[in-house]
C-alpha cells in the first residue's frame, strides 16, 4: 500500500528562505460562562514545502483548534489568540486584516474538514462549489471555472466527472464526498494543505485510496501537508514528522521513524501500546487509565501525570519543558523521566506491527 519505505521518510525536502508554515508558541483560548478554556497552550511546529507533518492525539487535545487558528476560522468572541504567532512564509497571519487573510485562505492555504456533509453546501452542485472558489481567488470567468471544477474531479479520480460536476452532495457516496472536499481544497493549487481527519468514517479500502491520492497529489503539486489524525496507522503511512499533543500542549515531536522506534513520552508509548496488533488476536488491548483533564480545569504540573505510571511528585507540581533528546534529527519530549522510560519500557507489539506494515 505504501510505495515509500518508512526509513526513507523524513529525508531532505524542498525548503525556501522561510518555512512554509511556522506555528510559534500559539495560545488559543475561549472565554465561556464556565471560565477560560485553554484549548491550545503554547504549541509550536513547522512545515516545509513537500513535507507531511502528522498531528496526533485523542479528541479534545487541541489538534483541530490549532488548524482552525492557522486558517483564522476561530470565532472571536468567544475565541481569542492569547499569544504566539502563525507565520506563512515569514508573514504572521495573526496580524493580517480579514481582507488580507481571505486572499490566503482557500488560495495559498486550504483545509479539508472532518465531515463533508456539514462542510459542503447541500443546495449547490459540487461543480458550482468548486467553481465559486476558483472564481473568487483566480479571477476567471464561470465557464473556465466550471471547466477547472471538472478537471479537479478528474484529478481526484471521481468517475464520470462531466456528469458528477452537476450533482449535489447527497447524490454522492461518503468516499466521493471526501474526494470532492479534496478537489475543493486543491482547486487553487495551494502551497499548504491542512487535512483534518480526512479518512474518518470511511471504510478501510476507501481510506487507503484517499491516502494514496493525497500522496500522489503532493508529489505532483509539491504541497506541504498537515495531517491531523488519531490513527497511528495513518501517521506511519503518510508522515515525515510527527507532533503528539495532549491537553492542549505538544508533548513530543520527532521524525516518524525515530518516533516509532524510540517514543520518549509516556503518552506516546501508551497510544502505541493501545493499538490492536494483527499478531495478538487473543491478547487484551492495553488501555490508558483515567480521562483527559477538563479544558476548564487549571492543571498543575504535567497534565498526563494522573494517568502515567512514571509520574513523580515533581511531575504533579512542575510542567516538564520540551527538551531535545539524542543526536541527529531533533526529537523533543516534555517528560522528566525520559531515561527511566527508555530503560524500563519494551517496544510495544503494535508499534512493531505498524512499522512492519508501513515499511512493506
Amino acid at each position: 500500500m505504501n510505495d515509500t519505505p518508512l526509513a526513507a521518510k523524513g529525508a531532505a525536502h524542498r525548503a525556501g528562505d522561510a518555512p512554509l508554515l511556522e506555528i510559534d508558541g500559539l495560545h488559543t483560548y475561549f472565554d465561556t460562562l464556565a471560565g477560560e478554556v485553554r484549548s491550545v497552550h503554547g504549541v509550536s511546529y513547522r512545515v516545509e514545502a513537500g513535507q507531511t507533518v502528522g498531528v496526533v492525539g485523542e479528541s479534545g487535545c487541541g489538534k483541530s483548534v490549532t488548524a482552525l487558528s492557522v486558517m483564522r476560522l476561530i470565532q472571536t468572541p468567544p475565541g481569542r489568540f492569547a499569544g504566539g504567532a502563525i507565520r506563512y512564509r515569514g508573514t504572521d497571519l495573526l496580524k493580517l486584516s480579514e481582507a488580507e487573510m481571505r486572499r490566503i485562505r482557500g488560495n495559498r492555504i486550504s483545509m479539508i474538514f472532518q465531515e463533508p456533509m456539514t462542510s459542503l453546501n447541500p443546495v449547490l452542485t459540487v461543480g458550482r462549489q468548486i467553481a465559486e472558489t476558483v472564481m473568487l481567488h483566480q479571477q476567471v470567468g464561470r465557464r473556465e471555472a466550471l471547466a477547472r471544477a471538472t478537471e479537479m474531479l478528474r484529478l481526484v479520480q471521481i468517475p464520470e466527472p462531466q456528469r458528477r460536476v452537476n450533482e449535489y452532495p447527497h447524490q454522492l457516496s461518503g468516499g466521493m464526498r471526501q474526494r470532492v472536499m479534496i478537489a475543493l481544497a486543491l482547486a487553487c493549487h495551494p502551497e499548504l494543505l491542512i487535512a483534518d481527519e480526512p479518512t474518518t468514517a470511511l471504510d478501510v479500502t476507501i481510506q487507503a485510496q484517499i491516502l494514496e491520492l493525497l500522496r500522489g497529489l503532493q508529489r505532483e503539486l509539491g504541497m506541504g501537508i498537515v495531517m491531523i489524525t488519531h490513527d497511528l496507522g495513518v501517521v506511519a503511512e503518510c508522515c515525515d514528522r510527527v507532533v503528539v499533543m495532549y491537553a492542549g500542549r505538544k508533548v513530543e515531536e520527532a521524525d516518524v521513524l525515530d518516533l516509532f522506534e524510540r517514543p520518549l513520552h509516556p503518552y506516546t508509548r501508551a497510544l502505541m501500546a493501545s493499538m490492536p496488533s494483527m499478531n495478538t488476536h487473543s491478547a487484551r488491548l492495553t488501555e490508558i487509565p483515567g480521562i483527559v483533564p477538563s479544558p476548564h480545569e487549571a492543571v498543575r504540573g504535567c497534565a498526563f501525570a494522573p494517568r502515567c505510571g512514571f509520574a513523580s511528585e515533581r511531575c504533579r507540581n512542575e510542567v516538564p519543558p520540551l527538551q531535545e533528546h539524542g543526536a541527529g534529527a531533533s526529537h523533543l519530549s516534555a517528560c522528566f523521566h525520559v531515561e527511566e522510560l527508555v530503560r524500563t519500557t519494551e517496544v510495544p507489539t503494535a508499534r512493531a506491527a505498524l512499522m512492519q506494515e508501513a515499511g512493506a
